[in-house]
């Protein structure tokens, strides 16, 4: 949190509030370990994604997306029956 004060590009980030949420941080993170716990199930479960370095944060998305299309064996469906002796002019 210092840095952000002693920094110049950074001090835009800062508020006086900041100090007081500070003091909350346990709770802050025991009600998202909560949250998390009671809200992910097997079908829709909840992914904590580090956020630290973009290129990472990037590659984890698009391969728990990739992973999860493609466990869903998705299919064209079935053309209607006789379709293959129509044709259009």
């Amino acid at each position: 949190m210092q840095e952000r004060l002693d920094n110049p590009e950074k001090r835009w980030k800062f508020r006086m509030g900041d100090l007081e949420d500070r003091k909350l941080w346990d709770h802050y993170q025991l009600a998202f370990t909560e949250a998390i716990r009671e809200t992910s199930t097997e079908y829709a479960p909840w992914y904590v994604i580090p956020a630290h370095k973009n290129w990472y944060r990037n590659w984890l998305v698009a391969s728990i997306l990739v992973e999860t299309l493609e466990g869903l064996k998705m299919r064209y469906p079935q053309p209607e029956a006789g379709l293959q002796r129509v044709v259009i002019e």
